[in-house]
């Protein structure tokens, strides 16, 4: 239960995928059955998400409601939907901002990073490490112009850190800090009120 393993259950009663030679590649992901919602591929290797806080869920929802009332009309938000980096890496964004050309129907699984403008990651306890070092810096390795990383604050409302990938170093600077508000003209002109997440 709970996926624990218990003292009457043998290790070798799992079946546990095992990687191919030089990893996992993004058809595999698609191809391997039975994997867990949410089922992230890094440098070849899957990544299984766990069960995510109230905030997790609420951040998301409340910048995504806000993104989708705001866009200018080029642009579509997506809510946790892979995006392909290259053969061995396609994580899914807890939001990405896409250009509407590349939306080709209601069936689409995912989205290639040159179609991505925004990646935003909701920073959880399991996944820091992931969400505040590995996939920013392959976001802007592959060319997604614009970062935001939103943590949870001592007195557990979001902040919301915004970056730029500069072309020179493809590497992200911050370009600002936003706590109960964020307010910006850069990518796109955009007002949310950050409070609103104790009222969802």
């Amino acid at each position: 239960m709970g996926g624990l393993l218990t003292a009457a259950e043998p290790q070798s009663a799992r079946s546990w995928p095992v990687p191919p030679e030089g990893g996992y590649t993004v058809d595999d992901l698609y191809r391997l059955a039975d994997l867990p919602p949410h089922t992230e591929l890094i440098d070849g290797s899957l990544v299984f998400m766990r069960r995510q806080r109230d905030f997790h869920s609420l951040v998301i929802f409340m910048l995504e409601l806000g993104l989708r009332r705001q866009l200018p009309r080029h642009l579509r938000a997506r809510r946790e939907t892979t995006v392909v980096l290259d053969d061995s890496t396609a994580p899914e964004p807890d939001i990405s901002v896409i250009r509407a050309e590349a939306v080709k129907g209601l069936r689409t699984t995912r989205y290639n990073a040159a179609d991505v403008l925004l990646a935003v990651e909701v920073v959880s306890p399991d996944s820091a490490s992931r969400d505040r070092d590995t996939k920013p810096r392959k976001y802007a390795a592959a060319g997604i112009p614009h970062f935001w990383r939103v943590e949870m604050s001592e007195d557990d409302s979001p902040v919301v850190y915004v970056y730029e990938r500069d072309p020179a170093t493809a590497v992200y600077l911050p370009t600002g800090i936003f706590h109960d508000r964020l307010r910006l003209t850069v990518p796109f002109a955009v007002d949310i009120d950050l409070t609103e997440v104790h009222s969802l």
